[in-house]
């Protein structure tokens, strides 16, 4: 399947799962699970994937080189929202400490937390679904989107030398 992955697919396949990810937050969310400060900081990498992934789907057919570089912008993207995925579960399974903002004793460093809002601690799962907190989920899809958008630059400059 990836042999025949053409920048505009990879663009149009990252937009999608992209897309479907964000809804299954957001659905989460609605079902209750309420997301932390770093959860939410997560979503930053989807937010900008959707439409650059959508960019390079419509502009691979006309320019090359602008998917080329979009691709290549989406792959160092996924990248970072993996390694920032990576260091969310760290937190949470205690491997390492997150922010002072995020943990058991966040708020009380500067006084009174805010009681009108829910306190949200980044250093506690939600949920774990098959042994993973969503922000193990987050490290592993980010992780597959980066290595699409590398696929389709590979078929890309593939394709250009068979020319």
């Amino acid at each position: 399947m990836l042999s025949h992955l053409t920048p505009q697919r990879a663009g149009l396949l990252i937009f999608a799962v992209t897309l479907a990810t964000i809804a299954g937050a957001w659905i989460f969310e609605l079902l209750g699970y309420a997301p932390c400060e770093l959860c939410l900081m997560q979503r930053w990498a989807y937010y900008a994937g959707l439409p650059l992934a959508l960019a390079v789907a419509l502009l691979a057919p006309r320019s090359a080189g602008l998917a080329r570089a979009g691709l290549g912008v989406l792959a160092l993207l996924w990248l970072g929202s993996m390694v920032f995925g990576i260091y969310h579960a760290g937190v949470e399974w205690k491997w390492w400490l997150g922010p002072s903002t995020c943990g058991s004793q966040a708020g009380f460093s500067g006084g009174l937390p805010d009681l009108g809002k829910p306190v949200i601690l980044c250093d506690t799962a939600a949920i774990r679904i098959l042994g993973l907190s969503l922000a193990g989920w987050n490290a592993v899809i980010s992780l597959g989107l980066a290595l699409l958008a590398l696929a389709g630059l590979r078929s890309q400059g593939s394709s250009s030398v068979s020319q």
